[in-house]
């Protein structure tokens, strides 16, 4: 007897059997229990999804003995035939071997008055309906809209963008979701089982996360590995074959990278790169790490479908060592870094780069980060807010060496000299009054007087933002938004503005003069001018580039001395 592939082998031949398709396999089951059947079914999704099984398994179901039904036998003569693709009431046939319109014509077009052979439904399943032409899609219209009663269409396609609209609208498209490692993994389990292998779950993992949500894909690894490995397989023989990484290393270097240990990263890299691995793969697993450790941090259980629970522990103590912030910058380099390595003869090179740059960005302080730390060293305060960067430990470098903090190394170099404070003196002893109850906060809703307290109080709290805030106006209040315009060549202050730090800072200012929550939303506006804000006891000040007067601060400039630094305008 001739030897069947596991992927034709443990095709499914119920609705039951079909992995990782629920949505699907539950509105297929109740048209047919409620007798709701479309003429024409649209299956589209990625390779090895399961989209011609799921239409062999209902073409079964209208066919059988016991037809129509969610349970097909599978032992009637019908059943039979369908599962082996010789029905003369179920004609299967590849689009792209037949895309002229002459093959439609024979095929379908000719053939479709005819009633069934036994049974009661004729059904044409054409796979990869996106190869037909336009003449051959142009001749189905009319049969696919009005066909006989007893014909059913089931079309299936890995690119509908292909398929012209008037098809699409004239079927029930289902979408087949790539299936999920847990269930891909489980699966190749239970095929070990039948089979009588000893697969490793690290080596199903393995093969699942490789086939990338391809059942098939899955199933023909894991057909090869019995041939190299016979009746035993372990990670590394999955890891040996098919050049994946397993997941420790990835998660290793993921570790070096967030904790800027360069020297250990670039070793990994070379290590990889030696074994023979494919670093385009590798770099493609550690931006699925970096996604994971993303999704973990925005939603804690958000990967319990995914992973174990000790997988996702760990994975929540990475996240928990970097801002989300960094995280979304390291994909997009480790992205376009990938599209590089895609035409590079030496793909290492790049690799190396993007590592680099990676933890150079790690350690880099973004606007707010000096915002904060400027003005805390000014003694604003930023409203009590601490700075991310003021907070940050010390870390080794590549070469052992101390590093300071942004905020250390800026208070260290500008905060002026610490004054000797004196001893508070004794309390007085005071008579205790009944307190006064607090005056009701007064609500208002004239925009120049809003605009006016909030500024004062933004140069009181949070003096370094304020030539930003200055270069625009209120317009008014809507509702619950308090518009700020800007004018055209004050770009710059009103992006400042509208960063998420600062805009919500002036939310805060904006609602605690207002009496009410308000949202801030900046606007630019043509033609609009801003009149600086005048306060009692002081001239008029003149209208400055906001740019101009941050670099001719004097903390600014001490801080560029300081650090030789230099300011970029993006």
């Amino acid at each position: 007897m001739s030897y069947t592939v596991f992927a034709r082998k443990y095709r499914p031949q119920t609705f039951a059997e079909i992995v990782g398709q629920e949505h699907i396999v539950r509105t297929l089951k109740n048209a047919i229990e409620q007798e709701r059947l479309a003429q024409a079914y649209l299956f589209v999704g990625p390779r090895g999804t399961g989209k011609t099984s799921t239409a062999r398994i209902f073409a079964k179901a209208l066919n059988c003995v016991n037809a129509p039904t969610v349970s097909p036998c599978g032992v009637c003569d019908m059943c039979k035939e369908i599962a082996a693709g010789n029905s003369l009431n179920v004609l299967e046939f590849d689009a792209a071997s037949n895309t002229q319109v002459d093959k439609i014509r024979e095929i379908i077009i000719d053939t479709v008055k005819f009633a069934p052979a036994h049974g009661k439904y004729k059904l044409y399943i054409v796979d990869e309906v996106h190869m037909l032409s336009a003449s051959s899609f142009n001749a189905l219209l009319k049969t696919l809209e009005e066909p006989p009663a007893h014909v059913k269409f089931v079309f299936a396609t890995t690119d509908v963008q292909k398929v012209p609209t008037t098809i699409v609208s004239r079927c029930q498209r289902f979408d087949l979701q790539r299936i999920a490692t847990p269930a891909i993994a489980k699966h190749l389990l239970f095929i070990a089982g039948k089979e009588k292998l000893t697969l490793a779950p690290e080596a199903a993992d393995a093969i699942a996360r490789g086939a990338e949500g391809g059942l098939r894909d899955a199933e023909s690894m894991l057909d090869q590995l019995v041939a190299f490995c016979g009746d035993k397989i372990d990670e590394s023989n999955v890891l040996e074959v098919f050049g994946f990484t397993s997941q420790h290393t990835i998660a290793a270097l993921s570790g070096h990278i967030l904790a800027r240990e360069a020297a250990p990263a670039l070793a990994l890299v070379h290590q990889q790169a030696e074994a023979g691995k494919d670093l385009s793969r590798l770099l493609g697993d550690l931006i699925t790490y970096c996604r994971n450790l993303l999704v973990v941090k925005a939603d804690p259980e958000g990967l319990s479908d995914e992973f174990t629970s000790e997988a996702v522990a760990s994975l929540g103590a990475q996240a928990a060592t970097v801002p989300m912030e960094k995280i979304l910058t390291l994909i997009e380099q480790f992205a376009g870094a990938e599209s590089r390595m895609k035409w590079a003869a030496n793909k290492k090179m790049h690799f190396e780069v993007a590592v680099i740059r990676a933890i150079q960005t790690l350690g880099q302080a973004t606007l707010d980060d000096v915002l904060d730390t400027l003005t805390t060293l000014r003694g604003g305060g930023g409203g009590g807010a601490k700075s991310e960067v003021g907070n940050r430990k010390s870390e080794a470098s590549n070469a052992a060496a101390p590093q300071r903090s942004l905020s250390a190394a800026v208070a260290a170099a500008i905060a002026p000299p610490a004054k000797a404070v004196p001893a508070p003196a004794p309390a007085a002893v005071v008579r205790e009054e009944p307190a006064k109850p607090a005056p009701a906060t007064v609500a208002i809703v004239e925009p120049d007087e809003l605009w006016k307290q909030a500024v004062a109080r933004i140069r009181k709290e949070r003096p370094l933002v304020l030539t930003w805030v200055q270069a625009g106006t209120l317009l008014g209040v809507e509702g619950d938004t308090a518009i700020l315009g800007f004018p055209p060549d004050a770009d710059i202050a009103r992006e400042a503005c509208d960063q998420a730090k600062q805009r919500g800072f002036l939310e805060d200012v904006l609602s605690s003069v207002a009496g009410r929550r308000l949202v801030l939303r900046c606007v630019k506006r043509e033609g609009l001018v801003v009149e600086p804000l005048a306060f009692a006891g002081e001239p008029k000040p003149e209208a400055k580039d906001p740019m101009a007067e941050f670099k001719d601060d004097a903390v600014i400039r001490r801080a560029i001395e300081e650090f030789k630094a230099e300011i970029v305008e993006r």
